[in-house]
């Protein structure tokens, strides 16, 4: 890790570097870490392991194993009673993460693309990834690492030869965002959209612009912004560091300067449109399939593009990265298994992505006999009017004509409710107060050949339906 020695981190997270017990010519000044890691169990030799306090295990109690597994050294708020290596005392193990982070990534000759937004910032993040891909070494946020403990561990994972980084940055509060931008950095800011989490911290979707849009507090001035120009709140984001933004959308406006025509649904196989870019520079058009399956899928294609453009990719390139890119676990993933088709879209939930899966179920055409089932679970942080919301989705789910609701959870009674009282509904809409009672009579509800969309918040661990199909 470049310029990741002992001394510039103790100095990175303003700490006191104690080097003892070690051989003399073992760890020399220009020693580099080959990692940084929070988990004792992923330390390898020459890595750095950060002790945190976490609510259940405590880091510091691993101090002595890290150093056998050959640990170059410790990031700590308490000073080991007997010492096997070096450490660095802190105040304040997460702040310096989070500070080597930032130290870290001010080493690397490299640019980053942060992706904010509501809803689909892992959906984007996979397809601008792809993307850029075919042109440039590219790493990406794995997984669910895009808040105050991923984005610094994701920072310090990117290699050397990397030189583009696809960066998720989630938040629920304002000035998180804030603080991410601080870390990443970033060249390139995406912002997918401005929906209803989070609405609890917020308060507003105006509030949640506010706090989206922190991530141009760092950004680089010369960087780009690319943003949904269909979103309501994101049109009104005229400039930033002087710059007129790149807006994409599902159609030719005086401001999206990347816009898609002739949209062709083929439901779970995904869809086909045409892509124009239309700016100073490029007026190009190209055809592509996106193999992700639901209209929203194509904003996430949109935002490839206009970030591909913005690093000098062709369309050819771009097409192919789109059209290359995969499904992720829990979000629009489909399983096709012998029995059924699974829509694994468990990972999160919201007003606008539970309504957006719900018409992909809805325009997904079915033989005799084969019924579309939605299974809904709760959608938490939504605040005061988190009963109406749900109430709103279940007339929603109704009128779209779906053979089977079934709703699962506490807040759902409320889905449950406005699903009933759309007319001719009430055989359709099921509620359960629990996974544990659906799963009891799971096999009563289900048919072969069923197709089943499975959403809900994260907190409610609908992959344990997902496995059990």
């Amino acid at each position: 890790m470049k310029n990741m020695t002992l001394q510039n981190m103790a100095n990175a997270v303003n700490g006191e570097l104690h080097i003892e017990n070690i051989a003399e010519g073992i760890l020399k000044d220009s020693t580099l870490a080959k990692g940084v890691v929070l988990d004792s169990r992923k330390v390898e030799e020459g890595y750095i392991f950060v002790a945190t306090r976490g609510e259940r295990v405590d880091g510091h109690s691993f101090i002595d194993s890290v150093f056998e597994k050959g640990a170059m050294g410790v990031i700590c708020e308490q000073a080991p009673q007997n010492p096997k290596g070096a450490y660095i005392l802190v105040k304040d193990s997460f702040q310096a993460l989070k500070d080597l982070a930032a130290f870290y990534r001010q080493q690397l000759n490299i640019k980053v693309v942060g992706i904010t937004g509501s809803v689909g910032k892992t959906s984007t993040k996979e397809f601008i990834a792809s993307v850029l891909e075919q042109k440039y070494i590219t790493q990406k946020t794995q997984g669910n690492f895009n808040n105050e403990v991923g984005l610094p561990l994701t920072v310090l994972g990117l290699k050397q030869d990397c030189r583009m980084a696809v960066l998720e940055m989630g938040i629920s509060d304002f000035g998180e965002m804030h603080r991410l931008s601080s870390i990443a950095k970033p060249d390139t800011c995406v912002i997918t959209n401005i929906g209803q989490c989070h609405l609890e911290n917020l308060g507003t979707r105006d509030g949640i612009l506010k706090a989206k849009t922190e991530i141009f507090d760092f950004m680089n001035p010369e960087g780009n912004v690319c943003l949904n120009g269909g979103d309501d709140k994101l049109i009104t984001v005229k400039e930033v560091h002087g710059k007129k933004p790149l807006f994409f959308g599902m159609n030719k406006s005086d401001d999206c300067e990347i816009y898609a025509t002739e949209y062709i649904n083929k439901g779970l196989d995904g869809s086909s449109v045409k892509i124009h870019v239309d700016t100073e520079s490029l007026k190009e058009e190209f055809y592509v399939h996106i193999p992700l399956p639901g209209e929203h899928m194509v904003y996430n294609a949109l935002a490839a593009t206009a970030v591909g453009i913005t690093y000098g990719l062709n369309t050819d390139e771009i097409k192919n990265g789109i059209e290359k890119v995969q499904a992720v676990g829990g979000r629009s993933n489909v399983i096709r298994s012998e029995k059924y088709t699974i829509i694994d879209d468990c990972y999160n939930a919201n007003p606008v992505s539970m309504k957006a899966a719900i018409d992909l179920m809805a325009s997904t055409p079915v033989k005799s006999g084969v019924k579309r089932i939605a299974v809904l679970g709760d959608m938490f942080e939504l605040g005061t009017d988190e009963k109406q919301l749900h109430y709103e989705v279940g007339q929603y789910a109704a009128q779209r004509n779906l053979e089977i609701i079934i709703c699962i959870g506490d807040l759902c009674k409320n889905l449950y409710e406005g699903a009933k009282s759309v007319e001719n509904t009430v055989s359709r809409a099921y509620y359960y107060v629990d996974k544990e009672s659906f799963l009891d009579e799971i096999n009563n509800m289900i048919s072969n050949g069923d197709i089943i969309l499975i959403k809900a918040s994260h907190g409610m661990h609908f992959e344990e339906i997902v496995n059990k199909l």
